[in-house]
């Protein structure tokens, strides 16, 4: 998502003075940092594991073991073998009234040893299964017999697979998602440099060359070659040995400095830089009420947290059968990102009764929960009612204030001391709620009179907003609009899109399915009249503050002004369609938006994709280099006529074959990006000058994509009620020049787009981009049509057929009409 602008600003990043003097304190010390943080984060997920029953054997079975050792020493049976009559003479001599009780000190002290060596055992078996990473890299529709003895291991009531389907049912306790010990210390590999990269070799290097070749003229790959071999002679080996010694001291070699240098020590603004979006359903608004709406979605969220926070949501599973680590879920809730002078700092809290609110320019505090727990939805529809009616106005300063969280984090750092020094308990109620909650005066969504216009402008105000209507800083905030339009709007630094991701589903799917609307679109339930009313919170700010607020927002309104936003439905085809032509769905529009790019800039891209690395401990992402040889071959035989049909979707079938083992190799920590990178932030401290290092962390992403993907299914019933499907949502572009795309199925006919670019720049258009992948993605569906007889067909723009490559003319897409419905 926005992780490609973050990561292209990196090198700003680290060129202030003040980052230079932290990095020059010693390696070592960084090191030793790093392991330590490491390891307090485990001792403590350790005793949380024991405190839940987590650890992966749960304390009952303790009990278990002791009864029966207990009962087979009644029975005269010796289960020790001797070992507990040496552990009593061991023990004091209390004398013989106390026989008895060195016989239990006895027992429970071998039950303790015994229960410990087994956990040790299981533990050290489920790393070794889950290190197992040969199956993904296998190809499809083969298997070797590692690969076959793996899948049953995992298969099995012991395994992962077994453990995640049956356990999670029967009694919820082993394989939970929240802090799960399958997803997060089983998980191998988060603190080792992967076996394929221990060695910055030919290998590495030769990769990244393989990836810029299309992109770079022969003199300046030339270059590129030469930097690089000067690298592995010179620089490589040592700042590998180091590496290597961070990845035996740290949970994961990688992640902590990619949070770090990436995000928090970023200086620029957090809004569009360091925000992604996330939209409601497209064709569905459940009620028109905004306070119903809010009650709703609110009480869903929270039983999302509860639902965390007692460990019972299941293990996101890759392919149905390995666990991914769920580590980034600790910090969806009670986050906020502080800021500082030199980097910023992610504050998190245990626990947050309360929600800040913002409508009209005010700031309101609203409690969650009362003496009887949660409160009901139509008790939290009541309290937004009553902010929504009071008719107060903001005070001074208070209107624009939250403009200073789209700011420059320095400048940010500076003013929050003097609005901490005059409002430390208006500050504290926003930076220690639960999530930040805007409800926005004016409407959102698909309409009737201009679907494709209405959908551009509900993007841009859940992305950026009007600057001063969204507290940045929160891991995230839920932005609802006056027609009951939901929305999200994420921080970046905390987690990864797929863990918002699967909340923003289990929340559409229980405030629509589970929770309600009654007949006239309020929540269900009575209205309480004991509730007590929000809080307004007052800050009580000096004037010399409203120069920076000035700034902020004149600053906020210029970058929110310059992001160009185009969403559109293409609904010729879908899922169903590609699962036809035997290609991978993802490969297929990666291909479609190469071809895309191609035809609105006539030339190629340095493309990011962003791809998971949770298969590993702490895990977080991997850069897949979609602009490969084979995808510029194929696309460049799109657009010669003499190519045919035949010729093109060989080429296709090629490229596709090479995008998937590079998605492969990302997700199985044989990628290149993120090990550069490392390795690149181990050279400034070391202080080693690395040309070939700087230039590839220089080098700009001018097509940053990424899938959003659908990861619970099972809460959507898309044969019954095809438009309750989440549409998806995006971020802003990478680089001044160029573009952000994100895309997400819908059901198996529709997959919805989100381009972004910059208005400032004169080379780059989302609308314009938009209309050549709706091109693009019928003139490649053309190909499989014309060479192949599939039993599904898509729908083309006046005809049923495909069309031949460069015929499509202009065509608009003719989106459902936009339904209310308020109850199930």
């Amino acid at each position: 998502m926005a992780e490609a602008h973050q990561a292209s600003s990196l090198l700003s990043s680290l060129s202030s003075d003040g980052t230079e003097v932290e990095l020059s304190s010693p390696v070592w010390q960084e090191i030793y940092l790093s392991g330590l943080r490491s390891w307090k984060r485990h001792l403590w997920r350790v005793w949380n594991d024991i405190l839940t029953g987590v650890v992966p054997a749960s304390p009952l079975s303790w009990l278990f073991l002791f009864s029966a050792i207990q009962l087979a020493w009644f029975l005269q049976l010796d289960p020790s073998l001797g070992l507990m009559e040496k552990i009593k003479e061991l023990l004091p001599d209390w004398g013989g009234q106390h026989y008895q009780l060195q016989g239990l000190l006895a027992a429970a002290l071998f039950a303790s040893g015994l229960w410990g060596a087994l956990i040790f055992t299981l533990h050290v078996a489920l790393r070794l299964l889950l290190s197992h990473h040969g199956w993904l890299l296998e190809p499809h529709g083969t298997m070797s017999s590692p690969t076959k003895t793996w899948h049953w291991s995992e298969s099995s009531p012991g395994g992962t697979q077994g453990c995640s389907a049956s356990n999670v049912r029967s009694r919820g306790s082993q394989c939970r998602q929240h802090r799960s010990p399958y997803a997060r210390w089983a998980c191998p590999g988060g603190g080792a440099v992967p076996d394929e990269q221990r060695d910055p070799d030919a290998r590495l290097c030769m990769q990244y060359l393989e990836s810029v070749r299309p992109v770079l003229g022969d003199d300046a790959f030339d270059r590129a070659a030469a930097l690089a071999s000067d690298f592995l002679r010179l620089q490589a080996p040592r700042l590998q040995l180091y590496l290597r010694l961070k990845s035996w001291c740290a949970s994961n070699y990688v992640s902590d400095w990619w949070e770090e240098f990436v995000y928090l020590r970023s200086r620029g603004s957090l809004m569009v830089n360091s925000t992604y979006y996330m939209m409601d359903f497209l064709y569905v608004t459940p009620t028109p009420l905004q306070a119903a709406r809010a009650g709703n979605a609110v009480h869903a969220l929270l039983l999302y947290r509860h639902l965390l926070n007692q460990q019972e949501i299941p293990p996101t599973l890759l392919m149905g059968m390995r666990p991914l680590c769920s580590a980034q879920f600790e910090r969806i809730f009670n986050t906020t990102r502080v800021p500082g002078v030199e980097k910023d700092y992610l504050r998190h809290l245990q626990d947050s009764r309360h929600v800040a609110v913002f409508h009209r320019g005010r700031f309101f505090r609203v409690g969650t929960h009362s003496s009887n727990g949660l409160l009901s939805p139509r008790a939290l529809e009541q309290q937004f009612q009553e902010i929504l009616d009071d008719p107060s106005p903001a005070c001074p300063l208070e209107e624009h204030l939250a403009a200073l969280t789209a700011a420059p984090r320095s400048m940010w750092a500076q003013v929050r001391e003097l609005v901490k020094t005059h409002a430390a308990t208006a500050l504290e109620a926003v930076e220690g709620a639960a999530f930040f909650v805007s409800l926005d005066s004016e409407p959102a969504g698909l309409t009737r009179e201009d679907p494709a216009a209405s959908l551009d402008v509900y993007a841009h105000a859940l992305l950026a907003g009007r600057g001063h209507d969204r507290w940045f800083d929160k891991s995230f905030s839920l932005i609802v609009f006056s027609n009951g339009k939901l929305g999200l709007s994420v921080e970046h630094s905390w987690a990864d899109c797929p863990v918002s991701g699967h909340m923003w589903e289990f929340t559409l799917a229980t405030e629509c399915f589970q929770l309600g609307y009654a007949a006239d679109g309020h929540c269900k339930g009575q209205p309480d009249p004991a509730l007590p009313q929000p809080q307004r919170l007052q800050w009580d700010l000096p004037e010399q503050i409203h120069p920076s607020i000035s700034l902020a927002l004149r600053g906020a309104k210029t970058l929110s002004d310059n992001i160009d936003c185009h969403v559109f439905p293409f609904s010729y085809f879908g899922k169903s369609f590609i699962k036809c032509c035997h290609v991978s769905s993802d490969s297929f529009i990666q291909l479609v938006l190469q071809l895309a790019h191609f035809r609105d800039r006539g030339q190629f891209c340095l493309t990011y994709e962003s791809a998971m690395s949770r298969l590993f401990l702490e895990g977080r992402t991997e850069t897949v280099r979609s602009c490969t040889r084979e995808a510029c071959h194929f696309v460049r035989a799109m657009e010669d006529k003499e190519k045919t049909d035949q010729q093109c979707l060989a080429l296709f079938r090629v490229a596709v074959d090479k995008h998937q083992a590079l998605l492969k190799a990302a997700m199985s920590g044989q990628g290149i990006d993120r090990h550069l990178f490392a390795l690149y932030v181990m050279s400034r401290f070391l202080h080693v000058q690395s040309p070939f290092l700087t230039q590839v962390q220089s080098q700009q992403w001018p097509l940053s994509t990424s899938q959003i993907p659908v990861q619970q299914m099972h809460l959507f019933d898309v044969h019954n009620y095809p438009d309750y499907v989440s549409s998806g949502g995006g971020f802003g572009p990478a680089s001044d020049h160029g573009y952000g795309i994100s895309y997400i199925f819908m059901g198996e006919s529709t997959i919805t787009f989100h381009v972004s670019s910059k208005k400032s720049s004169p080379k780059t258009d989302s609308h314009r981009l938009g209309q050549h992948i709706e091109d693009a993605l019928l003139d490649v569906a053309s190909l499989f049509q014309a060479g192949q007889h599939l039993k599904c067909r898509f729908r083309g723009p006046g005809e049923n057929l495909g069309y031949r490559r460069g015929s499509l003319s202009s065509k608009t897409v003719d989106p459902k009409v936009p339904t209310t419905s308020t109850n199930f």
